[in-house]
C-alpha cells in the first residue's frame, strides 16, 4: 500500500504561484496513476489534474487548464502541481491520490472512487 504526503500549500496573492508536492512511500511510485483533487469550503471535492503511471498522460479540469501543470519524478517518488495565475476561487484544501497499482495506463480518470489512496491534504489560500 502506498502512503501519500502533500506539502507546499500556503497563502498567496491572486496572480501568484505555488508548487505543491506529493511524496509517496511504501511501494514503487511509478506503478500508480496519480491525481490532484481539491475541496473548497462548503463544496464537494473535485478533480484538478491527473497523470498516468506508464506514459505520463495528463488530464486537467477545465477550470485549471493553461494555469496548472502536473508532473511526476519517479526517481524521487514525488508528484508535483505547479499552480500559476492563481485566483481566489482556487482556494481549497488540495489532496493527492493514487490509483490501484498498474491501473489506467492509457487514460487518466477524474472520479474520486478510482483513487483508493489519499493524502491528508494541504491548504491553499489565494487572497484577492
Amino acid at each position: 500500500q502506498v502512503q501519500l504526503l502533500e506539502s507546499g500549500g500556503g497563502l498567496v496573492q491572486a496572480g501568484g504561484s505555488l508548487r505543491l508536492s506529493c511524496a509517496a512511500s511504501g511501494r514503487t511510485f511509478s506503478i500508480y496513476t496519480m491525481g490532484w483533487f481539491r475541496q473548497a469550503p462548503g463544496k464537494e471535492r473535485e478533480f484538478v489534474a491527473g497523470i498516468s503511471w506508464r506514459s505520463s498522460l495528463t488530464n486537467y479540469a477545465d477550470s485549471v487548464k493553461g494555469r496548472f501543470t502536473i508532473s511526476r519524478d519517479n526517481a524521487k517518488n514525488t508528484m508535483y502541481l505547479q499552480m500559476n495565475s492563481l485566483k481566489p476561487e482556487d482556494t481549497a484544501d488540495y489532496y493527492c491520490a493514487a490509483s490501484r497499482p498498474f491501473s489506467y495506463s492509457d487514460y487518466v480518470p477524474a472520479q474520486q472512487y478510482e483513487y483508493p489512496y489519499w493524502g491528508q491534504g494541504t491548504q491553499v489560500t489565494v487572497s484577492s
